[in-house]
């Protein structure tokens, strides 16, 4: 398990940092802004679960839990187990991707059939979830072009589109099931 015992270190000073598997790379390397922008998320998370409680704070939880998982996974570029290294690398699987669908659906199950767009907002937990949504939408555009250079498990493509996902159904399950959603209106304000 991690110990951290000095939070600064000062190896990153010139402006490299170390992956998960000891290799050093610039800090706007594609790699490291994929995986920040999942901390981000996690962030954001954070701030979600201020006006979160029962069921959806639990889960939110299991989330911010897997998005460290998924900070993991995308920090080590090698898809096997070094030689150097105990164990293998952490790797988000198809059973995280699969938790978070049956979840979408459950929430899904008794909301309001959309008939519009939806502006973020409403509850201050709907839009919390909103810019959740947004932020890992980013983090998978991110992990996506990642993968078109170098090795990304799909898995973890995978479940950041369903994330993105997750917290558009949940957002709308904090607006009342989607009756106090707030709609766009085409042309409104013309």
């Amino acid at each position: 398990m991690v110990t951290l015992s000095k939070i600064y270190t000062r190896t990153g000073d010139g402006g490299a940092t170390a992956l998960g598997n000891g290799a050093r790379v610039a800090k706007e390397s594609l790699r490291v802004s994929a995986y920040g922008t999942v901390d981000e998320t996690n962030a954001t998370i954070g701030m979600a679960r201020l006006h979160s409680t029962g069921e959806m704070d639990a889960a939110l939880a299991r989330i911010q839990n897997d998005m460290f998982d998924l900070g993991a996974d995308l920090c080590r570029p090698d898809m096997a187990k070094d030689a150097e290294s105990e164990y293998p690398p952490l790797r988000v699987n198809v059973a995280l991707v699969e938790r978070l669908e049956t979840e979408i659906d459950a929430m899904n199950a008794d909301q309001a059939t959309l008939k519009s767009f939806i502006l973020p907002g409403g509850s201050p937990l709907a839009a919390h979830l909103h810019l959740c949504r947004t932020v890992s939408r980013r983090a998978e555009r991110l992990s996506v072009e990642l993968s078109r250079i170098e090795a990304v498990n799909p898995a973890a493509i995978k479940y950041l589109n369903r994330l993105s996902d997750w917290f558009f159904v949940a957002a709308r399950a904090a607006n009342d099931n989607g009756k106090s959603d707030v709609l766009w209106v085409p042309g409104a304000n013309r």
